[in-house]
């Protein structure tokens, strides 16, 4: 091999009158530096903290913007109530919360592994002052939790009539508005006995009056709520439940049901309006200038299944429908629940009803020694048969 071909493939360049470079290393040390000038130049563009405070906030207000604020902001005193409530068992929990994640953060910090300084005691095991404070501090807490409970519960039961409007403001004296809600598959109906009117999906009152309502239901459990109103309250099928309640803004406020009740549970909505006397007075008076009536037949009708209803208005009701309601007997024919209850409370019918009632009488009073004579019983029931039954 020729002197310059060893030359040429030496990974060493080699002059006579200069030092040996190393190509490799020349092309590493440009492109370093390279990137050194290019970072050194290029400017550092920083978030500000307010910018990054607001980003951080930026999910939780994205969060609260659907929330509606209506049972922390009601418009009617029981509801009022109910949320000073809630604001109360709050606080009284966050003072034993607030400490406890505080003090928590406060040990982990201090007596963690690095820090020597700590103190470092194995065979402690007992402190009469951490012992009296760890469950002195709840044991008040519940103390008081309990007992506004307890205050609460009776104050605000719903079945409970109203003793004022406002506080401040008695209710003695004014007379309360009935209602009478019936839960359908799937809407509302409202029912003013006194005024003699219903409608369906839409509810008005008077501000400060209290209002009595009287809740049930047609198949299924249903919960009537409105949050601006009062607590939620359930209506069942062959019961009564009640509400107490009063509106004190004028306004309209949302209504719906708060208990799962089937396919078209999440359209069961309807409008409560919040109104002043003079205004009421012109609803109604609107209401019965029309042409339609709620009887049996047409409550019937009603009752089926339906989703996303209209706001309908009857003008007249027939006296006593809600009560068959409840008794479930609207149709034509069928027994009603409350007189199935008196013949059962009378023994029932037919031989096997005088059997069982004898007997019982018999082991109750006979065979214990008391005197008395049977109690009365029904024997027979006779009515007329239908065409369809012959």
């Amino acid at each position: 091999m020729e002197p310059r071909d060893a030359f040429w493939q030496t990974p060493l360049l080699s002059f006579r009158s200069g030092p040996r470079i190393d190509l490799g290393q020349t092309v590493q040390c440009r492109t370093a530096a390279r990137r050194l000038i290019g970072r050194r130049m290029r400017p550092k563009i920083l978030p500000s903290p307010r910018i990054l405070a607001k980003l951080a906030l930026l999910p939780a207000l994205l969060a609260l913007g659907g929330c509606d604020w209506v049972v922390m902001n009601p418009s009617g005193d029981i509801a009022m109530q109910q949320r000073d409530l809630i604001i109360v068992a709050t606080v009284l929990m966050l003072v034993i919360i607030v400490p406890v994640i505080a003090l928590t953060l406060f040990f982990a910090w201090k007596y963690r592994r690095s820090n020597e300084d700590a103190p470092y005691d194995p065979d402690w095991h007992h402190s009469t002052r951490l012992e009296i404070v760890i469950w002195a501090a709840p044991l008040v807490i519940i103390t008081i939790l309990g007992a506004v409970t307890w205050t609460s519960t009776h104050l605000l039961d719903p079945y409970r009539p109203l003793d004022r409007l406002a506080p401040g403001r008695s209710a003695e004296g004014v007379k309360p508005l009935k209602v009478q809600v019936v839960a359908l598959d799937w809407k509302w109906l409202f029912i003013y006995p006194e005024l003699g009117v219903a409608t369906v999906n839409e509810l008005a009152a008077p501000v400060d009056t209290p209002i009595d309502f009287q809740l049930t239901s047609s198949s299924v459990m249903n919960s009537f709520y409105v949050p601006a109103l009062a607590g939620q309250i359930y209506a069942m099928p062959g019961m009564t439940t009640q509400l107490h309640a009063v509106i004190n803004k004028p306004g309209t406020f949302d209504g719906f049901s708060a208990n799962f009740s089937g396919e078209g549970f999440s359209h069961m909505r309807f409008k409560f309006h919040g109104m002043s006397r003079a205004d009421f007075e012109r609803w109604a008076a609107e209401v019965r200038k029309g042409d339609d009536h709620l009887d049996g037949p047409r409550y019937l009708v009603l009752e089926k299944p339906s989703q996303k209803a209209p706001v309908q208005k009857f003008a007249s009701v027939d006296a006593g429908l809600f009560d068959k309601a409840v008794n479930r007997c609207v149709e034509p024919g069928k027994m009603c629940q409350h007189d199935m209850m008196r013949i059962d409370a009378n023994g029932g019918l037919g031989m096997a009803g005088v059997y069982n009632v004898t007997t019982l009488e018999y082991d109750k009073r006979v065979r214990r020694g008391q005197e008395g004579g049977l109690r009365a019983f029904v024997a027979a029931l006779c009515a007329p048969k239908s065409s369809e039954a012959r």
